[in-house]
């Protein structure tokens, strides 16, 4: 098996974003949004997956971060499922819990090719670093929909949404480092595909 890697680009008149991402990389990241919030959030999971990350936007911030973190969330879900190729071998279902200060946050992957999203964000605040909280789960919705992934997102507790998002991201990152693990011989599938 070679080395699992991909390269996006995308340009509109919202945004234009470049991106390389290997999976089998050693946690290396670059990442530059315009929105310090989304760097960190970025780095953090791309780190704790252990993916080597580059990622340049230049997006239409002066209307606000959502065109910029949904874009971003589809292009890293294409290179995701690029660099994923026929997915032979990945353990493919994976999980993880992470606490960050007082919250708590829980992440469920499933890599089956079938896209799909949980996610209550009940406990976020309305504001996280100056943005809408609805701009996460766009981000997130983005990703899954495009990486075809089942992601379900539970935030157990906490009260900051600094710390509630950090745990979420970090506890992807761990559940996405699992999933792409080569652990079995052949597709992960009983019906011997993935959609």
């Amino acid at each position: 098996m070679g080395t699992r890697k991909a390269m996006v680009e995308r340009a509109t008149n919202e945004t234009d974003i470049s991106l390389s991402l290997n999976i089998d990389g050693e946690g290396r990241v670059n990442v530059d949004t315009g929105i310090g919030f989304a760097d960190h959030m970025l780095t953090l999971c791309a780190f704790w997956a252990g993916f080597d990350l580059d990622l340049t936007c230049k997006g239409d911030l002066e209307i606000d971060t959502h065109h910029s973190l949904e874009d971003i969330g589809l292009c890293l879900g294409q290179a995701f499922s690029e660099a994923l190729g026929d997915k032979k071998g990945i353990v493919r279902v994976a999980s993880a819990k992470v606490p960050m200060d007082e919250a708590l946050a829980e992440v469920v992957i499933d890599i089956s090719g079938r896209p799909y999203i949980v996610y209550d964000d009940t406990l976020l605040p309305a504001l996280i670093a100056g943005d809408e909280k609805d701009v996460w789960r766009e981000f997130l919705k983005s990703f899954a929909f495009k990486a075809g992934m089942n992601l379900h997102v539970k935030f157990e507790y906490g009260c900051n949404g600094h710390h509630l998002l950090e745990a979420v991201f970090k506890a992807l990152g761990i559940a996405l480092a699992q999933a792409v693990h080569i652990g079995r011989k052949g597709v992960s599938s009983t019906k011997g595909s993935l959609d």
